[in-house]
């Protein structure tokens, strides 16, 4: 564009120039070699700029053809060099497709037409069209390769991590992740396996270092390093709170601050506090997470905050919990704990009663259970409750990866992953029915009400249920019939055989006309599964190509 303009007003100078010229007559006279010339002055001018105008495009002509071989060579480099750059782009997509075929042929000819010194991306395309030939030691070797190179060193410690994953090999996976972090601490990758090999060796002090070394930029990943700084600070107070109480308080208390609703920090650092006698500030802290989220490790931890407290004192905290979150389940299981221990049964009834109305589960049917035998001992009663009890939902407990377990832990034992612990109700078992291992274990027995002599249990013996058949009703004779007739009916009755009757079905099943003594069960119901006559395809599959 500048140019553009540069040369309009190059061209307007020059119209300028001459317009002037011609307004402005005059004589040039020139005297050379005993002539003398004399033109005007317009011509003159005209004559000088056709001069310039001939030298510049002589010039220009010289110019081009002594450049002449070094621009022919530098066209075909160019594009020799955009042939090259084209397969690499072509290679890197058949990768990412999956065509190692494709993926191999672009990258040796991107190897011809570009220097893989200059385009280090050449490496790559060969290390991945390697591992989709499946030649994983030729890939192990370029990654090995590329460690050397300062920029293709992380690419390199990336892919023998991935290789070392894939073999099961952990720790020289974590071997190259702690160098890829040395280099990078950004990488995420690299932090999360060197973290994750850290915890699992208990260095709680080295993970929070590696961990504190991190900058995140956006929001999720800043909360996100504040939750594990949390978890790693919880489970260092955890390690050291028997041998040095400060410390736990400390490190517990940070991550109290760091995450206010996480209650493995709230009831370790209440813990701490209570060791150093400071009752009140650790159940402030208790009362805090407990207005927020109500949990029975909070409960436990501050019902027996005083070891040497009567049940009658740690009923009044009970109440003094269920005061502050009140229609709750984990209130109302609290006040009946503790009121089952101080031998007030009305109360622990009336408690767990109000809890089975507001979320019945197994818990609040076992306590239920141990109210009726400590209060009536009327074991009918309680294995009614237990009965109930098996059939609840169960309780919340902490889960990670499919793995219950009765307390917190920093790490999964089944993967490893930090802070995978949460708080949920587990996933619920079902029981498979087997044909031929039925359980004829006996039903739990139902308590007698009031005016019955004795619960009614269930009969083991009872016999399978029989086909009833219809007798023929005869005429009933009169009473004042001859001992003679009443013998030939008798004898009668006995020749002549009985009509055949309908059978008639006994506790819903169905019986087999051709047998009279044993009815024919109806069979279980099998699987139809996929009937190969079908060809409309009845049972579609959930997944769809595209």
């Amino acid at each position: 564009m500048f140019r553009i303009l540069f040369y309009l007003v190059v061209v307007f100078l020059l119209g300028l120039g001459f317009a002037w010229l011609a307004e402005r007559p005059g004589d040039l006279v020139v005297t050379f070699a005993g002539y003398r010339y004399e033109v005007s002055l317009m011509v003159a001018a005209v004559a000088i700029v056709a001069i310039v105008a001939a030298v510049m495009i002589l010039w220009w002509l010289i110019r081009s053809i002594w450049t002449s071989p070094y621009a022919v060579a530098r066209y075909f480099r160019v594009r020799r060099r955009d042939r090259g750059y084209q397969a690499l782009s072509t290679g890197m997509i058949a990768a990412g497709a999956g065509d190692g075929g494709l993926a191999r042929r672009m990258s040796q000819q991107a190897a011809k037409l570009i220097s893989s010194d200059q385009e280090p991306l050449i490496h790559l395309l060969d290390a991945q069209a390697a591992l989709l030939d499946g030649d994983r030691q030729a890939a192990r070797d370029k990654f090995t390769a590329m460690l050397d190179d300062p920029e293709m060193r992380l690419l390199g410690l990336r892919g023998l991590y991935l290789e070392a994953e894939r073999m099961g090999e952990r720790e020289v996976a974590r071997h190259y992740a702690e160098r890829a972090v040395e280099d990078a601490p950004q990488l995420d990758w690299a932090v999360n396996a060197t973290l994750d090999g850290k915890t699992a060796e208990g260095d709680w002090d080295g993970a929070l270092a590696l961990l504190g070394s991190r900058k995140p930029s956006g929001k999720d990943a800043r909360e996100s390093v504040t939750d594990r700084r949390a978890v790693l600070l919880t489970a260092k107070a955890l390690e050291v709170l028997d041998a040095d109480p400060q410390a736990a308080r400390t490190a517990a208390m940070e991550a109290h601050k760091l995450r206010p609703d996480f209650v493995p920090a709230a009831v370790t650092a209440a813990r701490a506090l209570f060791r150093q006698n400071e009752l009140r500030k650790g159940s402030k802290v208790l009362e805090t997470v407990w207005k927020k989220e109500p949990h029975p490790e909070i409960a436990e931890a501050y019902i027996h905050a005083r070891p040497g407290d009567s049940t009658q004192d740690r009923l009044a905290r009970a109440k003094k919990l269920q005061s502050l979150k009140r229609n709750n389940v984990e209130s109302a299981l609290i006040v009946g704990r503790a009121a089952l221990d101080a031998g007030e049964f009305k109360l622990a009834r009336e408690s767990c009663e109000a809890a089975a109305r507001l979320g019945p589960r197994e818990s609040v049917y076992l306590l239920m259970a141990d109210i009726e035998e400590a209060e009536t001992g009327d074991q009918g009663r309680v294995r009614q409750w237990l009965a109930k009890a098996l059939r609840a939902p169960r309780d919340p407990a902490w889960v990670a990866d499919g793995y219950v377990a009765d307390r917190w832990a920093p790490i999964s034992p089944v993967t490893g992953k930090l802070d995978a612990f949460e708080w949920r109700m587990p996933m619920e078992r079902l029981a498979q029915v087997v044909e031929g291992d039925e359980d004829f274990s006996p039903a739990p027995a139902i308590a007698a009400p009031e005016g019955a002599e004795e619960a009614r249990e269930p009969d083991e013996t009872a016999p399978d249920p029989v086909v009833i058949e219809a007798e023929p009703v005869e005429a009933e004779k009169p009473k004042d019939a001859k001992p003679e007739e009443k013998a030939a009916d008798t004898q009668a009755r006995s020749q002549k055989p009985a009509p055949q009757a309908k059978p008639v079905p006994v506790n819903g099943l169905k019986t087999d006309p051709s047998s009279k003594d044993e009815p024919v069960k109806p069979p279980l119901p099998d699987d139809p599964g996929v009937d190969p006559d079908d060809k409309n395809g009845s049972t579609q599959s959930p997944f769809r190509l595209f």
